[in-house]
């Protein structure tokens, strides 16, 4: 049951009545992306965020080069958005892309507003989801500037084993700021 992984995600930050995210998820809209579809493009305003029941994604930008370099990867019970595109309606600079197929339950920004109108608790959790999502950014620039690539891929490899293996080696290389050749080093170094 979606709606149940949902409701339980929502329960673990102590914040909502059950009222509360019975109406959340009252206004939540499943999609289903297929490997390679997007959730935002660059150039598109982001009006809604997500919630990964199953899958994958990937949140990349292309370099005045032209390299793809993927920055974020997210794994199922996240939530996930171009989230300053989201906070100001400005097109956005990312591109959010399925790695395989991907469930998700969007939430259109439209309905978060409702429901901060309705209840206090709403303006709650988006503070605190607002400050994880600072706290990984935070974690993730330090793990980039402060480890080596064989760090970044042990702490991965320990967080989410189970995904790795989902995950095409050119994005896991730009994950971890490397080149694909190095990576493929790690792993034979590393075979868990």
């Amino acid at each position: 049951m979606e709606s149940e992984v949902l409701k339980n995600t929502l329960k673990t930050y102590n914040i909502l009545t059950d009222d509360d995210i019975d109406a959340f998820i009252r206004l939540a809209i499943p999609k289903t992306l297929q490997k390679s579809d997007y959730y935002i493009k660059e150039g598109e305003v982001c009006n809604s965020v997500c919630f990964v029941l199953s899958g994958l994604l990937r949140s990349y930008y292309i370099t005045e080069k032209g390299d793809d370099m993927t920055y974020c990867i997210t794994f199922p019970h996240n939530f996930m958005s171009a989230y300053s595109s989201f906070l100001t309606g400005q097109a956005t600079q990312e591109n959010l892309q399925a790695i395989q197929t991907t469930e998700l339950l969007v939430i259109p920004k439209d309905h978060m507003e409702k429901l901060s109108q309705t209840s206090s608790n709403w303006i709650q959790f988006q503070k605190v989801i607002a400050e994880q999502q600072y706290i990984e950014l935070e974690k993730r620039i330090f793990l980039l500037q402060g480890s080596n690539a064989t760090k970044r891929y042990v702490e991965l490899v320990k967080n989410h084993p189970s995904y790795l293996q989902n995950i095409p080696l050119q994005y896991l290389a730009s994950y971890l700021g490397v080149t694909q050749r190095h990576l493929s080093r790690i792993r034979k170094e590393f075979a868990f």
